[in-house]
């Protein structure tokens, strides 16, 4: 997998994080540096930590799947990808909280990060070298978080279904790839 493709999935992944940093500013009668740095280290954490538990439960089936391991992923990017856009195009209203304490943000950082678990187990069946990609997701999410509690901040929700929807899109695209290569259809 190519650096640019990794990326991708970075900020593909970061979009459910950045929406919810976007919620987390337009909560905020004024941020501090403190305050956006706290949101970014919970969802970049949250975001590294997940593809490698997926990426351990992955290789312990990946002998197993190996003639169908390009499906998997296919499917698992095209489930992740559909729910980020169903989600951009709900019209459910989030509510929007400004708390940072542990609880909430323990349950955000979850929430937003169960996609990624996804995509650690893809990564075992692609062998993806973990310790970079998971850097990358983990570094892009945090900054993306950081922008997003400014973003909501600043101009309110007017992005957040947007990103969601281009994070999903981009996801979709990438597992579409990933099938096409492995059947012979396309080569990058």
């Amino acid at each position: 997998m190519s650096f640019i493709e990794l990326f991708l999935i970075a900020i593909s992944l970061s979009m459910d994080a950045f929406a919810v940093a976007v919620g987390k500013g337009l909560s905020m009668q004024r941020i501090k540096l403190k305050d956006a740095v706290i949101i970014g280290v919970w969802f970049g954490c949250f975001q590294g930590l997940m593809p490698v538990i997926g990426y351990l439960l992955g290789v312990q089936f990946q002998e197993k799947i190996t003639a169908i391991d390009h499906w998997i992923a296919f499917v698992l990017l095209l489930l992740i990808g559909a729910n980020m856009i169903r989600g951009a195009l709900s019209k459910e209203e989030d509510k929007n909280n400004a708390s940072l304490g542990f609880k909430s943000m323990f349950i955000l950082a979850v929430a937003t990060s169960i996609d990624a678990l996804a995509i650690g187990v893809t990564f075992a069946f692609l062998q993806v070298h973990i310790v970079p990609a998971v850097m990358t997701i983990g570094i892009t999410t945090f900054i993306l978080s950081l922008v997003g509690v400014k973003v909501g901040n600043l101009f309110g929700i007017r992005y957040k279904a947007k990103a969601e929807f281009a994070g999903g899109a981009i996801l979709i695209l990438l597992g579409t790839k990933i099938l096409l290569e492995h059947l012979g259809v396309i080569a990058f």
